[in-house]
């Protein structure tokens, strides 16, 4: 949590963010995914400062055990002083203890954004999903939550000014942004008309256009005329193996002919096509249609 310090920006943790979209889809199924379709509503999560601080707090808390489908977790939420945000006690369940750091006794709007990261803890515990290494970990839970639709209160809760900031989380305020885009782009959600915090807009603004460059990339159709140049000579000169800062990689097969590998602009698993002009492929984990020219 960073409450009046700096806040770092851009995109630091970008390949461990597209590895945990890639490990959601394995996990999880094309089809769990779809079922995520409708983030939480603002309405749902809303606390005002003349609700009662532990009730109000446990609802917020079982409004996200809904949302993540964890029927038989029950967060039991107390609060303290402490470093992080906040804290939960991974157990067989069905209880589960959720610490919150005691400053949310007077920040209670952004209760929903620290619990919608706790309980996705519990949600990818009970999927025994994971990455190794406590940072990746958390940056996997922080992408999880943002693309299962309960983490835009998390970008929202980031605020900046010249005399103080506040942001929760693990990934940064752009990378929030482009996980949001992300979703947004499957979906066909926005969640930018939920945002309070004008720099959170900002921040989604910044992603959605780093999720499109996404989408831009040779062999699609889509790339720009300086990637489509750049892609035509290495194709050219294609020995096996990858290039330097480009996404795709040229390859053999048992028969001699070339093809070329990329990631998935929606899920970044790798997909390998023949290099033969114009080809439709399908990725067989999120099951996006792409149109490419290899």
């Amino acid at each position: 949590m960073a409450d009046d310090g700096p806040v770092e920006h851009g995109y630091p943790h970008l390949d461990t963010v597209r590895d945990a979209i890639t490990a959601l889809y394995k996990r999880l199924s094309y089809d769990t995914v779809q079922t995520f379709a409708t983030s939480v509503a603002p309405v749902d999560v809303a606390f005002g400062d003349t609700d009662d601080l532990h009730l109000g707090a446990q609802r917020v808390a079982r409004e996200m055990v809904r949302h993540y489908r964890l029927p038989d977790a029950r967060p039991i939420i107390s609060f303290r002083e402490m470093t992080h945000a906040a804290n939960v006690e991974l157990t067989a369940g069905p209880e589960y203890f959720i610490e919150l750091n005691d400053r949310f006794r007077t920040h209670r709007r952004d209760i929903g954004a620290a619990l919608a990261h706790e309980v996705m803890h519990v949600y990818l515990h009970r999927l025994d999903l994971s990455f190794p290494g406590t940072r990746e970990n958390e940056i996997l839970t922080d992408t999880a939550a943002t693309y299962l639709g309960a983490g835009w209160l998390l970008l929202d809760a980031y605020r900046e000014d010249s005399a103080s900031s506040q942001k929760l989380g693990y990934l940064t305020p752009e990378e929030f942004g482009y996980v949001l885009a992300k979703r947004a782009l499957v979906f066909g959600e926005d969640p930018s008309v939920w945002f309070t915090s004008p720099q959170a807009y900002t921040a989604y603004v910044k992603g959605m256009a780093q999720a499109r460059r996404d989408e831009q990339q040779p062999p699609l159709t889509a790339a720009g005329w300086a990637g489509r140049r750049r892609y035509a000579h290495d194709r050219r000169h294609a020995p096996p193996g990858s290039r330097s800062g480009v996404p795709y990689a040229f390859s053999g097969d048992r028969g001699g002919s070339l093809r070329v590998s990329f990631p998935c602009p929606t899920c970044h698993q790798r997909i390998r096509v023949p290099v033969r002009g114009r080809v439709r492929a399908r990725c067989s984990l999120c099951r996006t249609v792409l149109e490419c020219d290899t």
